[in-house]
This record gives C-alpha cells, sequence and structure tokens, in this order.
C-alpha cells in the first residue's frame, strides 16, 4: 500500500492533480468537521443527462484517488437545487397546461405531472437517485427545499443577512446597470401565493434577520430569512452552500468558470475557505456546437447504453476533461475498444503505469479482466460482411475464431456483440456504400484472392496480415491506398479492422467468396 501511495504522490493522471491540489488544504491540520467534502450541484427541471454522469463520475475519480493518498474520510454529496422556481413548463411532461397555474413556485411545490410523487422536484429528485444508484455511485443526497426548511441553512442565511452589503458589493459589479437598480441577493417565497419572487429590498435587518419588500400587488411585507422563507439567487447560493456545508471540492462546465470569483469571494465573507474547483471543457455534437439539455442534441445517456457497456461511458468521461470533445455517436466504438485495450494492459503495467491507466480510476482499483475476445470496430465489420440481425449469428464467427469463448465465459464479449448488431443497423448500415475497384486494385484483389486460396497456414492474425501486407506492398505509395480500398471495396466504409485480423476471424473462403462478389459488381 505505501509503494502505491508514493506512486499516487507523483503521478500525473489528472484525478491525482486534483486529489493532490485537495489534500494541500489539510497540510496543516485535518479538517475541523472531520472529513473532506466533494460536491456535485443538479438542476432538476429536467431529467438527468449525460452532463450529470460526467459530473458525478469525475469526481468519484477524484474521491478515489483521494481516498488513495490520504487517510482523511470522505463524503460526496450531490445537491439539487429544487426550491428553484419554475421558470417555465416543460413541454415533455404530460397535461403541461395544467403546470400553467404554479409558473414561479418552487419546483418542490409544483403538482408532479407524473402524479408519482408528491411534486415535480420530487420526481426529478427520484429520477436523479435512481440514475445514480444504476451506476452504482456512493453519495449522499441533499434537497435543496430540506436545507432550506430544516434549518440547517439557517446560520448562514443569517449571516447573509448581516453582511449582505459586503455581498452586494460583489454581486453588483457583476451586474448590468438596469439589474442593479432591484436586485437582492434574497428571494422571498410569497406566504400567499408560493411563488419565488425577484423583487428589491426595502430593508435587510440583520439584528431580527428579517428582509422587508414589496409584493407584486404592491403589499409591503416582512419575512425571516430563515426557515425556508426566502432562497438565494443562484450565485449567491453557490457561495453560500459551500460555506453552509464546508465543501472542499466541486467541478463544474466552463460556462461556469467566469462566475468562480464571485462563488468564492461569498463563500469567504460568509466565514469559510472557498472549495477547490475544476472546470471541465463542454462537449460538443457532430456540427461542433455545444451540446444542450434543451436542444436535445448529441447522446443522450440512454442512447450510448443502447449500443456501448457504461464503463466505456466512463471511459470517454476520463479522457482529457479540460479539452473540448465531440460526443456523437462515432465515438462509442472507439472508446469501447480503447477501454478494453488499456484493460489488457493492466495486468502488465508496474504500480505507476497503473495508476495512470484510465481504468484505475473507472473502477477504483479493483479492476476487472477484459474478455473480448475481438474488438467492437471489427465486430462491426463482421456484422456488416455478415448482414446479421441477431448476436448469435456473431458467436458463430467468434466460437470458430476463438474455440474457448462463449457467451457464460466472456460476458462483456456477448454484451458487445449485441450492441454490435444494434449499432451496425442503426448507423452503419444506412451508410454503407460499395465502390467498384480501380484496375490497379482489381489486380490486387486477384493476387490477394490468389494467395488467399493457396494459403495453407495458421488461421493467425500476424500471419493473414503479412499476406495482405505483401499483395499491397509493391503495388500503392503510400501502403494506406490500399487498406482503404479493401475497406471501400469490400467492406463499404472509408475505414476499417486491421484486415489480416478480420480475414481470420471472418474466415479465408468466406473472404475470398466476399472478394469475388465484389470482383463481379455484386456489392457495389
Amino acid at each position: 500500500m505505501s509503494d502505491l501511495r508514493d506512486a499516487a504522490l507523483q503521478s500525473k493522471a489528472w484525478p491525482f492533480e486534483e486529489a493532490r491540489r485537495v489534500l494541500k488544504r489539510y497540510q496543516k491540520a485535518p479538517p475541523e468537521k472531520g472529513y473532506v467534502l466533494f460536491e456535485t450541484g443538479y438542476g432538476p427541471s429536467g431529467l438527468p443527462h449525460i452532463g450529470t454522469f460526467g459530473e458525478v463520475a469525475r469526481t468519484t475519480m477524484i474521491k478515489r484517488a483521494f481516498e488513495l493518498i490520504s487517510d482523511i474520510p470522505t463524503r460526496l454529496i450531490c445537491f439539487s437545487d429544487d426550491l428553484d422556481g419554475m421558470r417555465k413548463v416543460p413541454g415533455n411532461v404530460p397535461n403541461p397546461e395544467k403546470l400553467q397555474e404554479y409558473l414561479q413556485q418552487p419546483l418542490t411545490s409544483v403538482p408532479d405531472p407524473y402524479g408519482t410523487h408528491d411534486s415535480f422536484g420530487d420526481h426529478n429528485n427520484a429520477m436523479l437517485r435512481r440514475f445514480l444508484d444504476t451506476f452504482g455511485f456512493e453519495y449522499e443526497f441533499i434537497s435543496a427545499t430540506d436545507f432550506y426548511r430544516s434549518g440547517r441553512f439557517d446560520e448562514v442565511l443569517l449571516r447573509a443577512a448581516e453582511r449582505y452589503d459586503d455581498i452586494m458589493k460583489v454581486m453588483l459589479k457583476s451586474l448590468r446597470e438596469e439589474r442593479q437598480q432591484t436586485y437582492s441577493i434574497f428571494l422571498p417565497i410569497h406566504p400567499d401565493t408560493g411563488r419565488v419572487l425577484y423583487v428589491p429590498m426595502k430593508e435587510v435587518n440583520a439584528k431580527d434577520g428579517t428582509i422587508t419588500f414589496d409584493d407584486e400587488d404592491g403589499r409591503e411585507m416582512t419575512l425571516p430569512v430563515t426557515g425556508g422563507n426566502v432562497k438565494l439567487q443562484w450565485k449567491p447560493d453557490f457561495g453560500a452552500r459551500w460555506a453552509a456545508l464546508g465543501v472542499d471540492f466541486e467541478m463544474y462546465g466552463k460556462d461556469h468558470s467566469t462566475n468562480t470569483p464571485i462563488y468564492d469571494r461569498i463563500c469567504e465573507i460568509l466565514g469559510q475557505k472557498a472549495p477547490e474547483h475544476f472546470t471541465y471543457e463542454l462537449f460538443l455534437d457532430d456540427q461542433g456546437h455545444k451540446i444542450s439539455k434543451s436542444s436535445g442534441n448529441g447522446v443522450s445517456i440512454d442512447e450510448w447504453l443502447t449500443y456501448a457497456a457504461t464503463e466505456s461511458l466512463s471511459y470517454f468521461m476520463y479522457q482529457k476533461p479540460k479539452t473540448a470533445k465531440r460526443m456523437h455517436f462515432d465515438v462509442i466504438p472507439k472508446a469501447v475498444d480503447e477501454y478494453h485495450q488499456q484493460l489488457r494492459a493492466y495486468p502488465t503495467q508496474d504500480a505507476k503505469g497503473q495508476l495512470n491507466n484510465p481504468v484505475w480510476h473507472i473502477h477504483g482499483g479493483d479492476v476487472p479482466a477484459s474478455r473480448m475476445v475481438v474488438p467492437f470496430s471489427m465486430l462491426l465489420n463482421l456484422a456488416s460482411v455478415s448482414g446479421a440481425e441477431d448476436k448469435g449469428q456473431l458467436w458463430g464467427f467468434i466460437q470458430r475464431y476463438a474455440p474457448e469463448a462463449s457467451p457464460e465465459a466472456n460476458p462483456d464479449m456477448d454484451q458487445a456483440a449485441g450492441f454490435a448488431v444494434r449499432y451496425y443497423n442503426d448507423f452503419v448500415k444506412p451508410g454503407k456504400t460499395y465502390r467498384l475497384p480501380t484496375d490497379l486494385e482489381r489486380a490486387a484483389l486477384e493476387d490477394l484472392r490468389a494467395q488467399l486460396v493457396a494459403y495453407d497456414g495458421a488461421v493467425d492474425d500476424e500471419a493473414l496480415q503479412s499476406v495482405v501486407y505483401a499483395v499491397g506492398r509493391d503495388r500503392f505509395d503510400p501502403l494506406r491506398d490500399w487498406f482503404k480500398a479493401l475497406y471501400e471495396v469490400l467492406l463499404g466504409a472509408s475505414q476499417g479492422p486491421r484486415f489480416g485480423g478480420f480475414i481470420a476471424l471472418y474466415g479465408v473462403d468466406e473472404t475470398v467468396q466476399l472478394i469475388d462478389d465484389a470482383l463481379a459488381g455484386k456489392l457495389a
């Protein structure tokens, strides 16, 4: 364990770099609260999405890294901002017109349109918890409604009233002049209508812990800032929550980065050290536009898990979090294959290599063995040439290639075979475009066919790759033009697998027949 901890303290893997920053906070003395607190936030106006997964997965990776380099206990809190007023009725709920009268009421005061929970906020919180539980995340859930109404936030809210002018100075600098005239960090919750009010304050009484304001009808009202009678505007709420909980680490997207100094300063005004934070880059769709929950571009969690296992998504989230990445369906096969490459490499690596390997962070050091005897990209090509409609057809080829493999002994392979058929039919098949070979390519294909007919060596990836390589070496410069021709003429795709491995899996005789069909013009 000490060797592993020493390696972790030197590791350049980003979760360890972040974990060391958190540990540095307590190099002089351990936390008074007795633990290090990691937090992720969630806006429950809609269902959990892929960004939610990314935040919790990445924060979990940092928390695990911290647990290796330190004996200080840790906690991970998932905080739901469910006291926010409902600003618009979502279009994707049953009978949306019935929610119209609840606009600006806290989400936990809006009836559940699905009829399964006490409120719309409770429904979405339940979806979040089910979502996190499905992926096996270890976390504690806190509802903002409970946090405000239970009194857990009262001490910090009273301090916010006491230091109101200092917090307002921070906020007013960041606002347009017209907004400055009516802005207050406190949003009263109207005792009669239940609406969250955006109104200026007439008085903030720090001694009594109250605010005085005129409601929308011009009536003067005074409310205590405690007990869930008011909530904080979202930027002050960020910093105040950090102060109330003693948060040590929170990550968020680049779109929050300009607000970081505001969050930090408010946290400090309220008497706590600001947490460490990590700003990640946003995901892009296939057109290079930012993925957004409202526009529905990009890939959803459910869509990713239709075509690949959870671990491949965790692998994608691990990779370069500070770099904007395209997140479209075409990244899925690569993520699957790279994840399994890392699994296979893991047992051969020393401690330093293992801690730099994404799979250590995905599995928290308890890394399983890969039982994928055929890469996912190869399964897609196999599904393509065999026209597979179910994974059973692929298993016929797989077991001839690897006789010891079976759905029972290789569950990840079995799952991937099913995913491959689905992915092929939904994405590859509609875009397949075969072409006829050029004269040079036809001569090379005829040569390859003759070599394969005469081949009597082992049905081995490397040996067959040598045959393919030799056929193209003297004809094509650069050699990649030969492989590109094989993919476009035989597979109907612009890129493909290592061709020797494909022949070994698909079969020598079957590949000869495939070449015959291409030369006869039956594929194009």
